[in-house]
């Protein structure tokens, strides 16, 4: 592994990161690659974390990035997100039956094909609420590093699979309307604090992902309510992309390439079983509803709320319809995730008694 008293300082190692994944980010840019900053910063980071080189994003700093998201899917919201509304009981029907679909199927294949106990198979399953995923397995419940990485691996290839795709695949995809006025910065700065103020209450009413959900509302509201019209600097989304590629990619600090080895085959495979369910049930969706495949199959990825907002944004897609399903996803996990977790601690207890 590569060691450095230098780059272990907290304000190297931050300046580190983001540098590789600015350099990572534009070079994809370079490539023509859809969401290219994202994506490619996210990659580079990931693999400088499997080198050793010790990335780190201060919480701080993540918080800024949530801000700044929020800020541009709010800019970011088509004029006539409301009227879509009347399509989305199709897509939220579709959500439901997805995650039912994901949770079975690979914490089954992880029980039988890679022989994990049920605790860390189905809370490695869960497609998302890794925070709360995590404390629960602090309690006792599954293999808390296998879950990390087995959770990063999906979120990480999620937010790789979609601009790839984008390539590969007829999927629509829109470059982001060009703008006429950008916002100045003093109404960047109140525009900022709105969403700052916003999301500690949102923080504070204990809504799942509050900052990012409260900045985008705040800056939602602001535009639909007619307070602004104008559109988020390029240079600030482009730093907003750099900044979540290194907030994904450094998720794997401190996870030695032994223990991604140990779980990367099982992680791999849930990752593309998920990919196949969320695609097979965005295809049916999109037989249903007017509205693009790409955003339809990012509404229903269970990625992480930042990583798929800013694809959003860089595709092109109506950020509201993919904020409000990731906001639904996490509610319903919050009520599944504990429902599991008894039902495998009960199986768990049956499974000691028949050995008695």
């Amino acid at each position: 592994m590569i060691q450095s008293t230098a780059f272990k300082h907290p304000i190297v190692a931050t300046l580190l990161t983001l540098a590789i994944s600015a350099l990572g980010g534009g070079l994809a840019d370079l490539a023509g690659l859809p969401a290219g900053w994202l994506m490619g910063g996210a990659l580079g980071v990931t693999i400088a974390a499997m080198l050793g080189l010790p990335v780190s994003m201060p919480d701080r700093l993540r918080d800024v990035v949530f801000v700044l998201i929020g800020m541009s899917m709010g800019a970011s919201v088509a004029p006539n997100s409301l009227t879509l509304l009347a399509s989305w009981p199709i897509s939220i029907a579709a959500l439901t039956l997805e995650l039912v679909i994901i949770v079975a199927t690979t914490g089954w294949m992880l029980t039988r094909l890679f022989k994990l106990d049920p605790g860390t198979a189905y809370l490695s399953s869960f497609p998302g609420h890794l925070s709360f995923i995590l404390g629960i397995a602090a309690t006792g419940v599954g293999n808390a590093r296998q879950i990390v990485i087995i959770q990063v691996i999906r979120i990480l290839m999620l937010t790789i699979a979609v601009p790839i795709g984008a390539v590969f695949l007829p999927i629509d995809h829109f470059p982001p309307p060009e703008a006429e006025a950008f916002l100045s910065l003093p109404a960047l700065a109140l525009l900022a604090l709105a969403c700052v103020a916003t999301g500690l209450v949102f923080i504070w009413l204990k809504v799942p992902a509050g900052m990012v959900l409260g900045a985008m509302a705040a800056a939602t509201a602001a535009k639909l309510g007619g307070l602004y019209t104008e559109a988020m600097p390029v240079p600030l989304v482009t730093i907003t992309f750099i900044l979540t590629g290194a907030l994904i990619g450094s998720r794997f600090a401190g996870i030695s390439r032994q223990e991604f080895a140990a779980a990367a085959k099982g992680g791999l495979i849930a990752t593309f079983m998920t990919l196949a369910i969320v695609t097979l049930m965005a295809l049916g969706v999109a037989q249903l509803v007017d509205m693009p495949f790409g955003q339809i199959w990012l509404g229903l990825s269970p990625g992480a709320l930042e990583g798929m907002g800013a694809l959003g944004i860089a595709l092109g897609y109506d950020t509201a319809f993919i904020a409000a399903h990731h906001v639904l996803r996490l509610l319903m996990l919050s009520f599944a995730i504990p429902a599991v977790v008894v039902l495998v601690r009960l199986q768990e207890a049956r499974a000691q008694e028949s050995r008695i």
